[in-house]
């Protein structure tokens, strides 16, 4: 597994660490930002290749077609998730007893899977995060991380019914999760460029500065209290 180790090395002592997933679009100047963000949280961050070769998409069919290739593959999505998370292990920066996740749209899917294969990490968070679930449900106790979904009310690639399954399969399991919507935000509203590019591709794509600012902050608690308690 290959990608970008990010903290700051003002920080001597051991630190945090989360293993962040991209949109579909692959390793782009978000992920880079939103490392660089933790980092300054007092976090190392891992920005994972989940595609392999640096690879990335510059339209939407392509995009898919990786994504697709990685979530259709639940063997494929754990061995590559579990690689970055391995490596974010060893670094010489890194407590390795307190790692957490987090991911963004096709990322978020994987962090969502990752939690319901019973990862042993301590939280994860999921921005937009698709819906898809192509993991086996979880037993009872099996999703050992907590879990914090922060979602656009109006994002039409979050569907009700995947919603409703997550939610009975994570009740089910006794999960520790939260869900919050934010009322007018649509997909990718963590992204700055989401809006041209939404317009660019015809789908519904948008910047959303208020979300993208509550839903930061609340993942900062988040993490905190979980990862540096």
């Amino acid at each position: 597994m290959k990608g970008f180790v990010v903290y700051d090395d003002a920080i001597q002592a051991k630190r945090p660490g989360i293993v962040m997933v991209h949109e579909w679009w692959g390793i782009t100047d978000h992920i880079h930002n939103e490392a660089r963000k933790f980092a300054q949280q007092g976090y190392a961050a891992f920005i994972a290749d989940m595609y392999g070769d640096g690879k990335t998409a510059d339209n939407p069919k392509d995009a898919g077609a990786l994504s697709g290739s990685v979530t259709k593959n639940p063997k494929v999505m754990e061995q590559r998730f579990n690689a970055a998370w391995q490596q974010l292990a060893k670094q010489p920066s890194v407590n390795p007893q307190r790692i957490g996740a987090v991911g963004y749209c096709f990322g978020g899917a994987v962090v969502l899977n990752m939690a319901r294969a019973g990862a042993d990490l301590a939280a994860i968070a999921g921005f937009h995060a698709s819906l898809g679930l192509n993991t086996p449900a979880p037993a009872p106790g099996a999703v050992k991380a907590k879990i914090l979904i922060l979602n656009g009310a109006d994002d039409p690639f979050a569907k009700r019914e995947q919603y409703d399954a997550l939610k009975k399969d994570f009740d089910a399991a006794k999960a520790d999760y939260r869900i919050i919507e934010y009322p007018g935000a649509v997909h990718a509203f963590t992204n700055p460029e989401a809006t041209e590019l939404g317009k660019k591709f015809n789908l519904p794509l948008r910047y959303d500065a208020k979300a993208d600012q509550e839903a930061k902050a609340e993942a900062a608690k988040f993490f905190a209290a979980s990862l540096q308690k």
